[in-house]
């Protein structure tokens, strides 16, 4: 599929779903790509942590792909670009915090010299082959969040980020409705827009609001006080070191995301005034009430800072009288993992405010009345809602309508749309699938490993050695061992029946098949009878149909 004389636009991640962005645009024969990110693995995908977007598509086409274009340094955008990005060939642009997270993650890897990444100045633009990029700053809950301003011949899209209005940022200086209405007086073609909160029917508020709340929540606080929020937001990091000004507490961080984030931003010009940090062994010799800790593992993950200071195998320790403060929104599918600690810290006395009791986080996307105040500044002819689930980018589409936008696409990853030239919509679909990251190794999600993995976390797994003469009869007796089967108390007991099963399908001639006569025994026949009657015993024994894997050896 090649672009024509046309506009495209394709998503093969982050439409229909919040995170993993990656998004293609094409005309005249070349394709641009817009961020590379990942998502963080489910139950769906046991013993997996990261999952990325199935590129399939657009590297059989990576001769006509010019570049890959960044619009922020979330994991969502950009943490796949580590493991997928060297193998496109293409080089990468970013502003400079941006990129200089990006490549962190290139010489964890070994690929700086494998990547071309060209740093792009704040306001800058770039030109790639029939697309031009402008970077329009906009806020959200990290530096250099930005929006892409892209030319082509056939009308110029703004595509936003993520995003959200702040009249008081702290970090940075976002673009002006009068240059965003100005932008609009221009004619933009299409508006590609965050859907992420779209149901929230206000604005998401102001980083300088949540510095106030946390001032007043921590200033009565007469014990240690522990914030967690995520290591990104370089803003949040800002608010907390005036936090720990202004209620006269040492500023202590725990967790090594928060001292990458820390180390970037201020060799970019971020932070400068953060408060100087004490270790560990100074923050526990601090009087209590003289304490502010910042920590990572606010989604509840396990190996993060605040589970191990919950668990008290962390330098830093709280007990009753102290508090932890969650300055930070629930992520959907963490809320057991988020309980599990907040269970533990209660067990020991510790108190915990989340932004439930208080105004201490504000979010980094856009609720109704900024997706107004977009549209009306904007004034695109065509609304494509993009990181979200579907309902997400149903509502925006819905909601841009009612604005008096004229058109609005709903697409969903895979689904080829065309902007430009005549009425814009979905005109084809192409694969769009998932890779995980399964230790070093990059699978398909959906590929004979991950299948195999969930059938034996369902079901358990039986193996089975069998040794057989020339004859075939067997020598000695069938060895069992069940993994994950439910039959704890029964083993002896299931083992036994299951090897007289064993031995009966052995000894037994093969089925007659359709109209053939019996014939003898094939090694295959063998084992898959043998195979058969093990898993018939298991399901007789468990109501379960375990994996069962059948080791036969010739003996002498």
């Amino acid at each position: 599929m090649t672009p024509g004389k046309e506009l495209l636009f394709l998503a093969l991640g982050g439409s229909g779903e919040i995170g993993m962005n990656a998004n293609l645009y094409g005309c005249d024969g070349k394709w641009v790509m817009v961020d590379l990110g990942m998502t963080f693995s489910d139950p769906a995908y046991p013993g997996v942590e990261l999952v990325f977007p199935d590129l399939e598509f657009i590297e059989e086409r990576a001769e006509d792909l010019l570049g890959i274009v960044l619009t922020h340094g979330h994991e969502d955008h950009i943490g796949a670009l580590p493991y997928l990005a060297a193998d496109l060939g293409v080089p990468l642009f970013a502003t400079p915090f941006t990129a200089d997270l990006i490549r962190r993650k290139l010489e964890e890897q070994g690929l700086v010299k494998d990547v071309t990444l060209n740093v792009i100045e704040n306001d800058g633009s770039l030109q790639l082959g029939p697309f031009g990029f402008r970077y329009l700053p906009l806020a959200h809950s990290i530096a250099e969040g930005n929006a892409l301003l892209i030319e082509t011949p056939y009308g110029r899209i703004f595509h936003t980020g993520d995003w959200k209005l702040d009249d008081e940022p702290l970090i940075g200086v976002p673009s002006t409705p009068e240059a965003l209405t100005r932008l609009g007086d221009d004619g933009v073609l299409a508006l590609v827009c965050d859907s992420t909160n779209v149901f929230n029917p206000e604005s998401s508020g102001s980083e300088g609001d949540v510095r106030d709340a946390l001032i007043a929540a921590v200033k009565p606080l007469k014990g240690r006080a522990l914030i967690t929020t995520f290591a990104s937001n370089v803003a949040r990091l800002h608010t907390l070191g005036e936090v720990a000004r202004a209620t006269n507490r040492q500023l202590c961080v725990a967790g090594r995301s928060l001292d990458r984030i820390i180390a970037v931003a201020k060799a970019n010009g971020y932070l400068l005034d953060l408060p100087e940090l004490v270790d560990f062994d100074t923050a526990m010799g601090l009087p209590r009430r003289e304490l502010l800790v910042v920590a990572t593992g606010g989604q509840g993950e396990p190996r993060a800072a605040l589970a191990r200071v919950a668990e008290g195998n962390h330098q830093i320790k709280l007990e009753e009288g102290d508090t932890v403060l969650f300055s930070s929104k629930v992520i959907p599918g963490n809320e057991i993992a988020i309980g599990r600690i907040q269970n533990r810290l209660a067990a020991d006395g510790i108190q915990m405010i989340t932004d439930r009791q208080a105004d201490i986080h504000v979010s980094g996307h856009p609720g109704r009345p900024e997706l107004a105040e977009m549209y009306r500044w904007i004034r695109p002819q065509v609304l494509v809602p993009v990181h979200g689930e579907m309902r997400h980018m149903a509502e925006q589409a819905r909601f841009g309508l009612e604005m008096g936008i004229p058109k609005a696409v709903v697409q969903k990853n895979g689904d080829l749309v065309r902007l430009a030239p005549g009425d814009p919509g979905v005109i084809g679909h192409e694969r769009a699938g998932r890779l995980v990251l399964d230790g070093d190794v990059i699978l398909p999600a959906d590929g004979l490993t991950m299948g195999e993995r969930r059938k034996l976390a369902l079901n358990g797994q039986v193996s089975v050695a069998v040794a057989l003469n020339a004859k075939g009869r067997l020598v000695g007796n069938p060895v069992l061992r069940p993994l994950g089967l439910p039959v704890e108390d029964d083993l002896d007991a299931f083992i036994a029946e299951a090897v007289e099963d064993v031995r009966e399908a052995i000894e037994k001639p093969p089925a007659k098949s359709k109209g053939k006569a019996r014939g003898p025994h094939t090694v295959d026949d063998v084992q898959e009878a043998i195979r058969l009657a093990v898993r018939r015993a298991a399901t007789r024994w468990t109501g379960k149909k375990p994996v069962v894997t059948v080791l036969m050896i010739e003996a002498a």
